[in-house]
This record gives C-alpha cells, structure tokens and sequence, in this order.
C-alpha cells in the first residue's frame, strides 16, 4: 500500500470523527484551541490504537488466509464504507451535544473508530507496515477532527452528510481497487 492509498484510506477513516467533530463544534459554538485539541486527541489516538489492536488480531489468522487477503480486504472496506453510507443516507439523526468529558469522548472515539479496527485486520493480510501507518492514519485524524471543531462552529452541519458520503464511497473504491491489484486486473 502506497503513501498516496494510505492517505485516501486515512481520510476516509477519519470522516465518523470529522463529522462528529463537526457537531461538537456546532453545539459549542464558541470554541477554543483546547475543544479542537481534545477532539483531536481522542479521535486521533483512537484511529491509531484500533487499526494497531486489528492488526494484531489479523496477524494471528493471516497465514491461514492470506492467499484470499485481497478478497478480505475487498469485504472489509465495502462492509465498512456501505455501511457509512446507510448510517448517512438513511440513519437516525444525531443529536448536538456539546460535552467533551471523558465518558462522552471515550464513547465517541470508540464509535467513530471501530471501522479502523477492521481496516487493521486488513492490514495484516496485505503486509503493511504497521506502525508508521497506525500514526499516519492517526496524525490524519487529529488534525481532521481539530478542523472540525473548528468548521462546525463556523458553518454548522452544512458540511457533514457530504463528507460521511464521500467517505464511504472512497472507502468501497478502495476495497474494488484493491480486490482488481490481487486478481491482476490492474
């Protein structure tokens, strides 16, 4: 995997915690450097801590699969964007809420972070370089959920069905591209 997919892939993880940052930021309105650090922190540390913890997961039962790895990960991704786009695209609406507190942000980062975990299990199978792409994807997040913060409180929720949306579409592209590397098509 590429610096340039590990991007994409870092963005489109990120887009459950930027759009959840988004409505903290909404809901604070005035916000300060310490509420978009604090997201950022959260959201950061938990995008890398789960991918990390899958992969360990995925090493222990990759040499058994590793030859359908591609198949894996074309699930996996097309599972974890589809399933973005249904919770975008029909779910429940979320309520604002503008509590930064421990209980409340550990939940959230859990939540916004379970796909990572699956996307760590992928990762195992297709031999990637754990740690410098768990701070990748983590580095990416911070910052994302920092500007979100900060976006939300400017243009409210102007912004958040797009970017959930797009996140899953990105995440399902990857899935199919990689699925067409491990078949040879491309």
């Amino acid at each position: 995997m590429g610096i340039g997919e590990l991007f994409i892939l870092a963005v489109s993880l990120s887009m459950d915690a930027f759009a959840v940052s988004v409505c903290k930021g909404l809901s604070l309105g005035r916000i300060s450097v310490k509420h978009m650090a604090t997201a950022g922190l959260w959201f950061g540390s938990f995008q890398a801590l789960m991918p990390l913890l899958g992969h360990f997961l995925g090493k222990t039962i990759a040499d058994i699969v590793s030859k359908y790895a591609h198949w894996t990960a074309f699930f996996l991704l097309v599972f974890i964007g589809g399933n973005m786009l249904r919770e975008t695209l029909w779910g429940d609406e979320e309520q604002e809420d503008s509590a930064m507190d421990v209980k409340t942000m550990l939940l959230l980062a859990i939540a916004t972070s379970i796909d990572a975990f699956a996307v760590g299990v992928m990762f195992a199978f297709l031999q990637v370089s754990i740690l410098p792409a768990v701070s990748f994807i983590g580095l990416t997040t911070f910052v994302i959920s920092a500007a979100g913060v900060k976006i939300g409180s400017v243009f409210g929720l102007k912004y958040k069905k797009k970017a959930q949306i797009c996140g899953g579409a990105v995440l399902i592209l990857l899935g199919v591209k990689i699925l067409l590397d491990g078949l040879g098509i491309l």
